[in-house]
């Protein structure tokens, strides 16, 4: 095995452990049935006294069976272990780790920034949890809906379903600010924070322009060749992408040279090449 998948291995790992604490520190001690099978785990274990991790891993061997059938083997077998180790964690962290709050507004942040943190780091090294992601993508070869949608859609039942049950509408929408700090966090760990702008400068002086931002801030700058709409005029727009700390620094550049430029300012998630992150980031 290749020193690539084991560290593939260990980040999913690392991912999986975090989504297990997030679920037995915050989530199911507090109620907060966030969707996916987790949610429906911890509906049944407060109905049924049944375990949750071990629930989770029952809830989805029919969706394995069901996505090798569907979807081929590569696509049902590649989430077992994710499912496997997140199910085992789960049930052994619950034995000892600590429950720090029992409100429910707090249960439903922390929770949703574990759970999403947990899950981003998996996603990120290309692994997978089962659970609704299979299932949305088994209900995909059936219906045109695309597979957001069809997650939303069963994360929705579950919640509903966490209502009825717990008679208590308000653990409901705790769990929608769950789910939806969990997916902002998601997003965050996958795309990355942006540390990055990108700069697009409409001038008459794009020449004096560029030059300072080549020479002076030590930056690169693209010309686009673009057309005023209105006046029909043609004219080069600058395309120049800095870091955060770079950013007033080009401002006072080019106010210095036309304190009538229109500027466009834009936050980059992630920038390959040179003098940002280069392109050997591949997971």
């Amino acid at each position: 095995m290749s020193w690539k998948i084991l560290t593939r291995f260990f980040w999913v790992t690392v991912g999986v452990a975090i989504t297990a604490l997030g679920l037995d520190m915050f989530l199911v001690p507090n109620k907060i049935a966030a969707g996916g099978t987790s949610g429906v785990a911890t509906i049944l274990h407060y109905l049924l006294h049944t375990p949750v991790g071990m629930t989770m891993l029952a809830l989805d061997v029919p969706l394995y069976a069901m996505g090798i059938y569907r979807l081929g083997w590569a696509f049902g077998l590649r989430s077992l272990y994710g499912s496997v180790a997140l199910a085992v964690l789960v049930d052994v962290f619950s034995l000892f780790v600590p429950v720090p709050t029992q409100d429910p507004l707090l249960a439903s942040l922390f929770g949703g920034v574990l759970v999403g943190l947990g899950l981003g780091l998996v996603f990120l090294f290309r692994g997978t949890t089962g659970g609704t992601d299979l299932a949305a993508a088994i209900l995909r070869t059936y219906t045109d809906i695309n597979i957001g949608q069809l997650l939303f859609l069963l994360d929705g039942v579950v919640v509903v379903a966490a209502g009825v049950v717990f008679q208590s509408w308000e653990l409901s929408l705790y769990a929608l600010i769950s789910i939806f700090v969990a997916t902002r966090v998601i997003d965050t760990v996958q795309e990355g924070i942006s540390y990055t702008k990108a700069f697009f400068i409409i001038s008459d002086h794009t020449e004096i322009i560029a030059d300072k931002i080549l020479h002076d801030l030590d930056r690169g700058a693209t010309a686009l060749k673009g057309r005023g709409l209105y006046t029909g005029n043609e004219r080069e727009v600058i395309l120049s992408v800095v870091n955060r700390s770079e950013v007033s620094r080009l401002k006072d550049i080019v106010y210095q040279v036309d304190p009538r430029a229109f500027i466009i300012v834009a936050d980059m998630r992630e920038v390959l090449g040179e003098g940002f992150k280069g392109y050997g980031h591949e997971k």
